[in-house]
C-alpha cells in the first residue's frame, strides 16, 4: 500500500426528484455543523448518501431516497452516463468520514416522483431514520448549482447538464 496516495472516493448515489411540472426537490439540511455538507448560505442539496457493501447503486439510490424523503412512489427516468466526482477541501478531508476519504464519487439518477405531495415527510422519513433535511421545495433545474456548498458545484452543473432534457422549461 502506497502510504502516499490519498484516500480512496466515498462511493455514493445521488437522487434528482422530478415532478410533473419538471421542478426538482431540494431539502435543506437540517445539520449546519458539518462542513462535509453545508457552509452559510448554501444548506440545499438533492437527496444522497453513500452505498452500502454489495448494494447495487439503483438500489442504493431508491433507500436513500426513502430514508431522506420518505418518498417510494417514482420511476425511473436516466442515469447519468457517467460517475461524478468531488475532492472535499483538505481542511475538511481531515475530519469528514473520519479522514478516510478524499471525497466522494457519485451516480446519478433522475426519478420522476408520481405520488402526491402528502408522501413526502422529511421530519419522519421512516423507522430509525433520523431527519436530514429541515425544510423542502420544488426548484428550478437551473437554479440548483447555485444553491450546494461551492466544492459540489461542479457535480451540481455535470448533473443538471446530464438530467436537462427532464426539467421545466423556462
Amino acid at each position: 500500500m502506497n502510504r502516499d496516495a490519498p484516500p480512496p472516493y466515498r462511493p455514493c448515489v445521488g437522487v434528482m426528484l422530478i415532478n410533473h411540472q419538471g421542478l426538482v426537490f431540494v431539502g435543506r439540511r437540517r445539520d449546519k455543523k458539518q462542513p462535509e455538507h453545508v457552509a452559510p448560505g448554501y444548506e440545499w442539496q438533492m437527496p444522497q448518501g453513500g452505498i452500502d457493501e454489495g448494494e447495487a447503486p439503483y438500489a442504493a439510490a431508491l433507500r436513500e431516497l426513502r430514508e431522506e424523503t420518505n418518498v417510494s412512489s417514482v420511476a425511473l427516468i436516466a442515469e447519468a452516463p457517467d460517475w461524478f466526482s468531488y475532492d472535499l477541501p483538505a481542511d475538511i478531508a481531515r475530519t469528514a468520514w473520519r479522514g478516510g476519504f478524499r471525497g466522494q464519487t457519485q451516480k446519478w439518477f433522475a426519478l420522476r416522483f408520481t405520488g402526491e405531495e402528502n408522501e413526502i415527510d422529511i421530519h419522519d422519513p421512516g423507522p430509525g431514520h433520523k431527519p436530514e433535511f429541515d425544510a423542502w421545495r420544488w426548484e428550478r433545474m437551473e437554479r440548483l448549482p447555485e444553491l450546494i456548498i461551492p466544492f459540489k458545484r461542479p457535480v451540481y452543473e455535470k448533473v443538471c447538464a446530464a438530467f436537462a432534457p427532464y426539467g421545466a422549461r423556462s
